[in-house]
């Protein structure tokens, strides 16, 4: 660690130090103070250090919230190694995927996670401890035994920087590959101060954390609210009427969404005559009539619109909805933002092209990718593959992804055409498949797949959403089929996808 090194680490330490018995943590019922957090992380880093973690390894972690969720990424941070969220939705082969691809060191799971590593557990000779949460079989050791040691010994020198990686998270496959997005220190630190700052978080606030903690937005308000020295409320699986209930006996002033929650928050907190006026800010994506609604019930409380991804560490523009709506709000504080055309050159205010970011919330690249990362980075840019423009008044407009990277967004998941494409080629009877987004009330977009048949070959629409949902996600199914008997060709003999979607995305 140098002079002017701060990591997630030193925040846990100031949290012990100042405010030691104040509530950081609330997971259905239990209260863990900040001193608690911190004790916790050293005992549990002491622990996958004699289990053969070490600084750079990689700890992969498949669980729903909890508590030790924030354990391991507190202990890792403590040891200088890397935590690898894994997204609990997935199917078992896309979680192998994601374990052989950054090799850890060290694996943990919770119960109902555990048959989902069967094929990574297989295939991962190299892991050097599997650890259960919950109960489960051999090879899982149990996690308490990590925790009955003691603390981390002080080695100078051996402690992490701020540009050390912190979290790899997985974005959703291009090509149907994920790809894992380094964040370090420093990158959530930044986040974290932007996010304090808009919304002026302090001790005295609470966070209610319905977002799963492997997805970047999720993460980001838990760490935000222990950056202001505040408490976060963490829900294992988002239950509207629990929601809505902990809002109220929990004075919840802040929250991250995707539609449909907040509807359905709302729905429930009518249902059940809970009050939801301690809310001062909700930030996420919904639908304009559940906005008006929401700050109609919480006339304290402004909704948020933002725009980024994570490899940007979360939001790089972010601005009061009623402000500009239908805008993803002005460039924060710490990003510099850019619109570029295709020979990336900045373009004129009010012209389309490619969303471009600079600044301290950039990844550090992408895992194991090289040539992905320094395309990502070219002319000093991280290009996001998604399209925007500046309205008069300075605000980021977003339009969507570039033909390269087109992106269905579905209750805050992003879901790539190619991969759920590639699923359903692999049925027997389909020739040919092309998938985009359409319109959905409940959930922003929903997918739909075009799809041709092979000749002599029969299949429902039914069996064939079944299938895909045994390859990937069950979130990344189509919710709609058409079968065509003939596709229109581009020129390369690929699928005309614009004019497939002109036809069929209605």
């Amino acid at each position: 660690m140098g002079l002017r090194d701060l990591t997630w680490f030193d925040v846990l330490r100031r949290n012990a130090q100042e405010r030691p018995d104040d509530t950081a943590l609330i997971f259905e019922g239990r209260r863990i103070a900040h001193r608690d957090m911190a004790e916790r992380a050293e005992r549990l880093a002491a622990g996958l250090a004699r289990a053969g973690l070490a600084r750079g390894d990689r700890v992969a972690l498949v669980s729903q919230n909890r508590p030790e969720f924030l354990d391991v990424l507190n202990a890792a941070a403590r040891l200088g190694a890397v935590l690898v969220p894994v997204n609990w939705r997935l199917g078992a082969e896309e979680v192998a995927a994601i374990v052989a691809d950054v090799a850890p060191a060290i694996v943990i799971a919770d119960g109902e996670s555990v048959p989902l590593l069967a094929p990574a557990q297989a295939a991962q000779a190299g892991v050097k401890g599997w650890f259960a949460l919950d109960a489960a079989a051999e090879p899982y050791r149990p996690f308490a035994d990590l925790l009955e040691g003691g603390p981390m010994p002080d080695e100078p020198g051996d402690e992490p920087g701020s540009d050390d990686p912190l979290v790899i998270i997985h974005t959703a496959a291009v090509e149907g590959k994920p790809r894992g997005a380094v964040l370090t220190h420093a990158n959530l630190i930044a986040h974290n101060l932007q996010l304090a700052a808009a919304w002026q978080l302090g001790p005295d606030d609470v966070a209610l954390g319905v977002l799963p903690l492997f997805h970047v937005s999720g993460l980001g308000l838990a760490l935000a609210l222990a950056q202001a020295g505040g408490t976060s409320v963490i829900m294992r699986r988002f239950d509207a009427a629990e929601a809505a209930r902990l809002v109220a006996e929990e004075r919840g002033s802040v929250m991250c969404e995707f539609a449909p929650i907040l509807g359905q928050i709302l729905d429930a907190a009518e249902a059940a005559s809970s009050p939801l006026g301690s809310l001062k800010a909700v930030w996420g994506l919904d639908s304009p009539e559940t906005i008006a609604r929401f700050e109609g019930a919480c006339p304290n409380a402004s909704f948020w619109s933002g725009y980024g991804q994570s490899e940007t560490s979360g939001y790089v523009s972010f601005s009061k909805h009623r402000e500009r709506p239908g805008t993803a709000g002005r460039p924060t504080p710490l990003a510099r933002l850019a619109i570029l055309d295709e020979d990336d050159r900045p373009v004129p205010p009010g012209t389309v092209g490619e969303i471009a970011v600079r600044g301290p919330l950039v990844f550090q690249g992408y895992w194991n990718l090289p040539e992905e990362t320094a395309w990502t980075f070219r002319g000093g840019w991280h290009h996001t593959g998604d399209l925007g423009r500046f309205d008069e008044a300075g605000y980021l407009v977003y339009a969507g992804r570039s033909p390269a990277k087109e992106l269905i967004k579905t209750g805050g998941e992003n879901v790539y055409p190619a991969e759920v494409e590639r699923a359903l080629r692999a049925h027997p009877a389909i020739a040919e498949a092309v998938v985009f987004g359409v319109p959905d009330p409940r959930w922003g977009e929903a997918v739909r797949a075009v799809c041709m048949p092979k000749l002599g070959t029969e299949v429902t629409a039914e069996d064939l959403i079944a299938f895909v949902g045994e390859r990937i996600a069950r979130y990344k199914r189509p919710k709609s089929i058409v079968f065509v008997g003939t596709m229109p060709l581009i020129g390369s003999g690929v699928p005309d996808r614009a004019a497939i979607k002109a036809e069929h995305g209605g």
